[in-house]
């Protein structure tokens, strides 16, 4: 099988952090940002991650990909089920946050070149605005982002999200909150990075593999 992701985003990391935690193999294909024929071939739309199947059959969504995969409901899809309300706005509150502080940074890793840097920064300033502005107004995004991992993440830590054993959930989170790594200035609070390690090590999760090879 093939992945189809980019390095950076969260719903690719959280199928990749699902493969590992499963023990799927797969091929790693990084996908330049600016590529657009690549996805459009695979499934008509310009959305990542894809995963190609042996058959040539090809799957988006992050969640319907894991969700094929684990066929001994090894994350606790029920779990999920539960709390998918209440998450996803929790998701949708630190993604917005977490995206305007890394989106400047981002566009410098090994993941980028010239061509798919442009590509990137001018289709997401028309959403975010200016990344100049962005990066000015960084202690605003900082307080408001600390102050929901601290209230609405840490305070469900059992050791992982609302469990004692990792779950869908805490993927998605980790996901979302891992781009945060990428930007100079951040600190996590103890807790909340102790709780990326858990996930980390539970998911067999290398960040910078693809950049290493």
């Amino acid at each position: 099988m093939k992945l189809y992701h980019y390095v950076h985003c969260p719903f690719c990391v959280r199928v990749r952090m699902g493969l590992g935690f499963l023990a799927v193999a797969y091929e790693s294909k990084v996908t330049p940002y600016d590529d657009e024929a690549t996805p459009l071939r695979l499934t008509g739309k310009k959305m990542l991650p894809i995963m190609e199947y042996n058959d040539g059959q090809a799957q988006n969504e992050s969640l319907d990909i894991l969700k094929r995969q684990d066929v001994n409901d090894l994350l606790g899809w029920k779990h999920l089920a539960e709390h998918e309300s209440s998450l996803n706005t929790l998701l949708d509150k630190t993604g917005s946050l977490v995206h305007s502080l890394a989106m400047p940074y981002w566009i410098w890793t090994p993941e980028f070149n010239d061509s798919s840097r442009k590509y990137f920064q001018t289709k997401k300033e028309v959403k975010r605005g200016p990344f100049k502005d962005l990066v000015k107004n960084q202690k605003s995004f900082v307080d408001k982002l600390d102050l929901i991992l601290f209230n609405e993440v840490l305070s469900e830590l059992k050791p992982f999200y609302k469990s004692d054993k990792v779950t869908i959930m805490d993927l998605m989170i980790a996901a979302h909150i891992w781009g945060m790594y990428v930007v100079p200035e951040y600190q996590f609070a103890p807790h909340i990075h102790a709780y990326l390690m858990r996930v980390k090590a539970e998911t067999h999760f290398n960040y910078h593999e693809d950049f290493w090879k």
